[in-house]
């Protein structure tokens, strides 16, 4: 007979089976109350800082990092449609949103007009999630994201070096990568010895804290630790005070009573607002082409990201629970259209926040609330003891994120992949780098495109698959034909997630002629989804085709 083991939460005084999925709501946060509010403590410790550096490199005033990070937990929260994400400002915006100032204008007046994007976006956003374009990611190819990501990477890195040595932002204005990254010998020749002493004790600390196994440890966010070490260090060493770099070695967050109030920029002087809204849309009449540009931008790599960072949750969730990904997006347009209304950052679910939220043990979307308030009460409470913060040690917490998205593995893994893939990854992330990252993505699908017809791929299967089931009680037999293709996969994906859960799926590639990696990789995410329900999923027909790579997600090509 079968029995379910009943578990007592100590903390909660609840009771529940031992693989009973967590309840939502007000019910939820009771149930899970000690829980959720332990990791909404512990990602807000890791939010706090890197909140503050996302915002001083995206070239917004450092305190609209924290707003964007509170609305993204006390309102967002809500309205996701992923349970276990956490919304807040990310490392990957960075590039778009510095971009943005940068093009409507610089300074103030241009942080004002890229609100005014933000917003525009985030409406976008909501009406991608009305119409159901969830599954917009899946749309484009695997090698042209993370070339796009290591390019951000790469981005981040060639400006933060500077801010970690102690080099006055002001020198670094208007400069791109390749000049930054060329300025690095002479800023280490100028560098300020304290400032950079601190920096470096916080990029060790990283470092070694990335190699520690321990789990226990693990769980205390190395931000933390970070700040801990260089707090004191600043104020031993008195950089606040230093000559040299007093107007730039400590994060400024000013006043959240004047953050609320809003400002803007009149007549070349800064005025208050009668309400709390910072947003221009003069941008539509002084720079339309750039805007336009900037709104794309927003929208549509902020939802990539944020679909792929839900995708990637739901696979760690121990629950097992699939997100509703329009719904989501839907949550974070709402979250981007007020967050850019008040003054902040693009918002989206971030990858290392909601990684940390999952391994703290949340239970529910009450995690992401909790992390938002405890943001407020700091900002509230604790202005103080930020402004203590080296500026310093956000630079090195960010180049520490940039080298992740940049890391060497990503390079050695897409050339295991297959040299088409490689070529593609490079190509982007350069373009990414040198132009902008809409040109960069554009070429990389363009590549991916020139490379399937390469191979054998027809024009006529480009955007249309061809798919057979077949149905014998149990068994569920898809024959797909033609080319399964990053860009056809879309009708695909919907006609194998509307099978019934349970079934023995064969999957039957043999009559492909083109199979990509993006549609593999994607044929596997729905192998491990739909094993994870309950049923099972075989593969075949690639006894037929040659292999592109050392990968089980290279691209395969039929043998003549």
């Amino acid at each position: 007979m079968e029995t379910t083991e009943i578990v007592i939460d100590k903390k909660t005084k609840t009771m529940s089976t031992k693989n009973e999925i967590p309840l939502d709501g007000i019910a939820g946060m009771k149930q899970n109350l000690g829980p959720d509010f332990i990791s909404g403590l512990l990602v807000s410790l890791l939010a706090l800082p890197l909140s503050l550096g996302i915002a001083k490199a995206s070239d917004f005033p450092a305190i609209y990092g924290l707003v964007t990070a509170i609305i993204g937990g006390i309102v967002v929260s809500f309205f996701a449609g992923s349970r276990l994400t956490i919304k807040g400002p990310a490392a990957g915006l960075i590039v778009i949103a510095s971009g943005a100032v940068a093009a409507l204008g610089g300074g103030d007046a241009g942080w004002h007009l890229a609100l005014g994007a933000i917003v525009a976006a985030g409406l976008l956003q909501v009406l991608f999630g009305v119409f159901k374009i969830g599954s917009l990611s899946d749309f484009f190819p695997g090698a042209a994201i993370h070339g796009m990501l290591a390019a951000i990477g790469l981005i981040i890195i060639s400006k933060q070096v500077h801010n970690l040595l102690g080099i006055n932002p002001a020198e670094l204005k208007g400069k791109d990568p390749i000049e930054l990254y060329k300025m690095i010998p002479q800023s280490l020749m100028h560098e300020n010895a304290h400032i950079t002493e601190i920096g470096i004790a916080c990029l060790i600390i990283l470092i070694a804290f990335s190699y520690i196994k321990s789990t226990s440890i693990k769980k205390i966010p190395a931000p933390l630790i970070v700040l801990i070490v260089a707090i004191p260090f600043g104020i031993m060493l008195d950089v606040k005070h230093e000559g040299a770099v007093q107007n730039f070695a400590m994060v400024k967050v000013g006043s959240i009573i004047d953050a609320i109030r809003g400002t803007q920029i009149k007549d070349g002087a800064k005025v208050f607002n009668t309400a709390p809204i910072n947003v221009s849309f003069n941008g539509l009449s002084e720079h339309l082409g750039d805007f336009i540009q900037y709104v794309i931008l927003f929208a549509l790599i902020g939802s990539i990201e944020s679909l792929l960072t839900a995708k990637a949750i739901d696979g760690l969730d121990p629950f097992k629970r699939k997100s509703n990904f329009n719904k989501d997006l839907t949550a974070v347009g709402i979250g981007n259209m007020l967050s850019g209304i008040l003054g902040g950052l693009p918002m989206i679910s971030e990858v290392a926040r909601s990684s940390a939220n999952v391994s703290n043990g949340a239970k529910t979307r009450w995690a992401n609330f909790f992390h938002g308030v405890i943001l407020l009460v700091a900002l509230l409470l604790g202005v103080a003891v930020i402004e203590m913060i080296p500026n310093t040690a956000l630079a090195a917490m960010l180049i520490f994120v940039g080298f992740r998205l940049a890391h060497p593995k990503e390079f050695v893994h897409m050339w295991h992949i297959g040299k088409e893939q490689f070529v593609i990854f490079l190509v982007t992330a350069v373009m990414c780098a040198a132009t902008d990252l809409l040109m960069g993505v554009g070429t990389g699908i363009l590549l991916e495109f020139i490379f399937n017809a390469i191979n054998g791929a027809s024009i006529r299967n480009l955007f249309k698959s061809h798919t057979e089931i077949n149905t014998n009680e149990n068994n569920i037999n898809v024959k797909i034909s033609g080319d399964a293709l990053f860009s056809n996969f879309l009708g695909l994906k919907k006609k194998i997630y509307a099978i019934d859960k349970g079934k023995q799926v064969t999957l039957d590639l043999s009559a492909c002629k083109v199979i990509d990696h993006t549609s593999l990789k994607s044929l596997r995410e729905f192998k491990t989804q739909y094993e994870s329900d309950g049923g099972s999923v075989s593969l075949t027909g690639f006894e037929l085709h040659s292999s592109k790579g050392h990968d089980d997600t290279s691209t395969r090509v039929k043998n003549n």
